[in-house]
């Protein structure tokens, strides 16, 4: 629906991203609104600013949440922000095959303790 990315869309991307996107096929971006031309055209304003490519560009939670879209759905004092951005950093961490699967194997035991050797 949205289309190949422009070269200012790309920008973001680190190089070997670009040269990925780059050597896919083409294609065009297709009208929101012939395409689904019985959805509120409020409803299609949310989705196409929902769906751009380049993050910098795109609707952020807040805006989306406040969209006269959502206005019925909307209540400020319902919707807690987050105090600081989630850190994903013990996600880096690179695991070998054995401690990876301690890692899972961990994980379904706390799920089921009764597995659990003595």
């Amino acid at each position: 629906l949205i289309g190949t990315p422009s070269e200012a869309e790309l920008g973001f991307l680190n190089e070997n991203a670009k040269k990925y996107i780059c050597q896919l096929p083409r294609y065009q971006r297709q009208s929101f609104t012939e395409k689904f031309p019985n959805v509120h055209p409020s409803a299609i304003d949310l989705v196409e600013k929902m769906l751009t490519f380049d993050p910098r560009q795109r609707i952020t939670v807040e805006d989306a949440l406040a969209h006269p879209y959502l206005g019925s759905l909307h209540d400020i004092s319902d919707e807690p922000v987050c105090m600081s951005p989630f850190s994903f950093d013990f996600e880096q961490h690179a695991l070998t095959e054995g401690q990876m699967k301690e890692l899972i194997y961990q994980e379904a035991l706390a799920f089921n303790p009764e597995y659990r050797q003595q």
